[in-house]
């Protein structure tokens, strides 16, 4: 990335005049070239000037995402709020319905494939003796309820009423330490999060290292994960008959999964808090097989790491989306959707890691999340950028806010796994 970027630009469209460039850093950092070639590779530029232009649609897209709370013409209305004095257009929600339409899911999903994969850092935080370390997990987005959307993704039943809404399962591949996607695949809720793991084989290579729960310690999935190159640390159940081929000096033990050689650690993990001591007791397999070079100890200690791609559903599901259902009513528009809150994730993570790297010594997890987002909102409204010839340093706005707003050292996670929310109230089987 260039150490300084123009950002503004404007594009005339049939009734008036619509600037993309006070999106402020999202045109920095989604520059116009790259909305320009996704929809020339996916072939959706437009054959004749509109009053939507796919550019326009594709940026309305991202803005979209964040006011997760807003419909499309209120976002439109966000994006022009600052531009008061020129002539601008004023489409109406079938106009905005019919772009996005022609759009397709095809040029935002295009976008995600060029923006995703680990943040270039130079922070030590993410990467343990050589190896970038990374997690893997799933977990479940809402969608509206309409008969297009039911038919492909279906409402979930459960021991405890389930939801009353469709929903999908997203899994995703994180780097640890910058929580920037890797990779991510959807599918409907039917889809299990081990054949999406297969999936996200695909993003795996030699000197990384996946960290994962117990979910993802089927012997098969654990050999097929081992296949790509890169090496695993995965917890699985305590009582998991395993051969004790031989026994290291740092307790752990050398074993076999489907023919695969793995070492087994076992560990007890204590926590005190002034509600007093708890202990759990951890099984951990590796496929790094010498604790010479890679001690039991730090392990245990690394896993802890697993919990980041946790708080980075937190940010997508929580602060980005605020708990609200997906707005796309049909299967296409969702895939638009989520491919575009996917994108604005990884677009926010990068300014805030291209902020920590400005300073060194400062560890990425001390950046907030909702600063940036915060940020980014306020330049969308206040029309950021539309100035001829303004140019934004690499930190940028929203860097610089991060910076001056950086949060203290991470503490230790110790809260257990808990209900985050009551039960839908559409309950499936009854109260």
């Amino acid at each position: 990335m260039a150490d300084q970027i123009a950002i503004t630009r404007t594009v005339t469209v049939a009734a008036g005049v619509f600037a993309p460039g006070h999106l402020g850093e999202l045109t920095r950092l989604v520059p116009f070239e790259m909305v320009d070639d996704v929809l020339s590779s996916t072939r959706r530029t437009q054959s004749r000037v509109r009053l939507l232009p796919a550019r326009v649609v594709v940026y309305l897209l991202l803005a979209g995402c964040l006011f997760a709370e807003l419909g499309y013409q209120q976002v439109w209305r966000k994006l022009t709020s600052g531009l008061a004095g020129l002539p601008l257009v004023s489409p109406t929600g079938s106009a905005l319905r019919q772009a996005r339409q022609r759009l397709g899911p095809q040029p935002v999903q295009a976008l995600f494939e060029l923006l995703r994969g680990p943040a270039a850092t130079s922070a030590t935080q993410v990467r343990w003796r050589g190896l970038l370390v990374a997690a893997i997990d799933g977990t479940l987005l809402t969608v509206a309820d309409s008969p297009a959307n039911t038919d492909r993704y279906r409402k979930q039943r459960g021991n405890h009423g389930g939801s009353g809404y469709p929903q999908l399962r997203l899994s995703a591949l994180l780097s640890c330490g910058t929580r920037s996607l890797i990779d991510a695949v959807f599918d409907p809720a039917a889809v299990g999060e081990l054949d999406q793991a297969r999936h996200l084989a695909r993003s795996l290579r030699p000197g990384m290292l996946l960290l994962a729960d117990r979910n993802y310690a089927a012997a098969d999935l654990i050999t097929t994960l081992a296949a790509t190159g890169a090496h695993l640390l995965i917890r699985c159940k305590n009582g998991r008959k395993l051969p004790n081929l031989r026994r290291y000096r740092d307790g752990s033990f050398s074993s076999l999964i489907g023919g695969l050689p793995i070492r087994v650690i076992d560990a007890q993990i204590s926590i005190t808090t002034t509600a007093g001591t708890h202990t759990g007791d951890y099984r951990l397999l590796t496929t790094l097989l010498n604790p010479a070079t890679h001690p039991a100890a730090e392990l245990v200690r690394l896993y802890h790491q697993r919990w980041e791609i946790e708080t980075a559903y937190l940010e997508l599901k929580s602060s980005i989306l605020a708990g609200r259902v997906l707005r796309a009513r049909t299967p296409d528009g969702i895939q638009q959707e989520v491919y575009a809150l996917l994108s604005v994730y990884q677009l926010l993570r990068t300014a805030m890691v291209d902020a920590t790297d400005s300073r060194p010594g400062i560890d990425p997890d001390r950046a907030s999340f909702t600063t940036a987002l915060d940020t980014a909102r306020n330049q969308v409204v206040q029309a950021a950028g539309v100035i001829t010839d303004t140019v934004i340093d690499l930190v940028g706005v929203i860097g610089t806010h991060v910076l001056n707003h950086l949060l203290p050292d991470r503490r230790i996670r110790v809260k257990s796994r808990m209900i985050k929310r009551s039960n839908s109230k559409y309950q499936a089987r009854g109260p």
